[in-house]
């Protein structure tokens, strides 16, 4: 199977199946306002608009050449994992079984049903290792596949040989080496994946990963507790954000770079001001993993509550 397809220098394609990776590479922009600060915009991934297009790409390719239609995917989520699934579902012809928390967003919700996914909620606070082994068991009594993003290596691999490539072909085409990658921390795949890529091409990339301060929920990334792999082996250190940071970095990134960043995304922007404080202007690369439209509820609930946002 191809992996790039399409006429892609005009951005033509003959279906949906070329167009999952026929829009990368995704965009590398300087957040000029910053300094030598660039962002990779992963939100111009078109099934979820975020990273994960890639992530479930990346897990489904070896069941592609032989077929998914009739089958069923089960597999936990309860953000842009469930969105991509449930998208190709429809463009592969399997169903989608979503195992989520009993915390799903309503707008995540009402997507997957306009998607045709199945939902089931289970009665636990968050995704965390019991829910997802818990998934995977159930998913062999069904007879079903489980892609398993939190353990599955082709998660990132996959972010290696494809995501942290085209970032290395990007910086080189400008001339750029960059020093530090700040990601947010989830299934620790695109992390890892990139991490392991931008060493190999430019040395000593300092890497920080960021995630949720006890307490608060950011959607999209978690805490390194709830059993995250891989992370420990290529981060130099990890940032907290709470919520209300991160809908700061939302707001600030707006307001100077009219860009719409997602609340991991505000979480990274956020981290970034807390590490250039102590390592200086040098390069920076951010990871804006999804964009702001699926969150609007809750940034409209913490704006209203924290008046000093406006």
């Amino acid at each position: 199977m191809s992996v790039f397809a399409g006429n892609t220098c005009n951005k033509v394609f003959t279906s949906v199946k070329e167009l999952i990776t026929g829009l990368w590479p995704t965009p590398l922009v300087r957040l000029e306002r910053f300094g030598d600060v660039w962002a990779k915009l992963e939100f111009f991934n078109p099934l979820s608009r975020s990273i994960k297009d890639r992530t479930v790409f990346f897990l489904l390719r070896r069941y592609l050449d032989d077929g998914l239609s009739g089958k069923v995917v089960e597999e936990a989520s309860s953000g842009n994992v469930a969105i991509a699934l449930a998208a190709l579902a429809n463009i592969y012809g399997f169903k989608y079984r979503a195992y989520t928390t009993k915390h799903l967003p309503r707008v995540t919700e009402t997507i997957l049903k306009v998607l045709g996914a199945e939902v089931v909620k289970v009665d636990r606070d968050m995704i965390n290792e019991d829910l997802w082994r818990w998934v995977r068991d159930q998913a062999v009594r069904d007879g079903a596949i489980n892609l398993n993003q939190f353990e599955n290596l082709d998660n990132p691999e996959g972010h290696y040989y494809f995501t942290g490539d085209e970032i290395v072909r990007q910086f080189m085409s400008v001339g750029r080496k960059p020093r530090v990658l700040i990601a947010g921390i989830g299934t620790g795949g695109h992390i890892t994946g990139i991490a392991r890529r931008l060493r190999e091409a430019f040395g000593d990339v300092y890497v920080v990963g960021v995630q949720p301060s006890m307490g608060d929920v950011i959607p999209g990334i978690k805490r390194l507790e709830s059993g995250t792999r891989w992370v420990r082996e290529v981060v130099n250190e990890v940032i907290d954000v709470t919520l209300k940071e991160a809908v700061s970095g939302v707001i600030e990134v707006a307001r100077k770079e009219g860009l719409l960043i997602g609340l991991s995304s505000g979480a990274v922007f956020n981290a970034f001001l807390k590490v250039r404080e102590r390592l200086g202007d040098v390069t920076y690369l951010l990871i804006f993993p999804d964009d702001i439209y699926k969150y609007v509820d809750v940034i409209d609930r913490v704006v209203n509550r924290d008046v000093d946002f406006t």
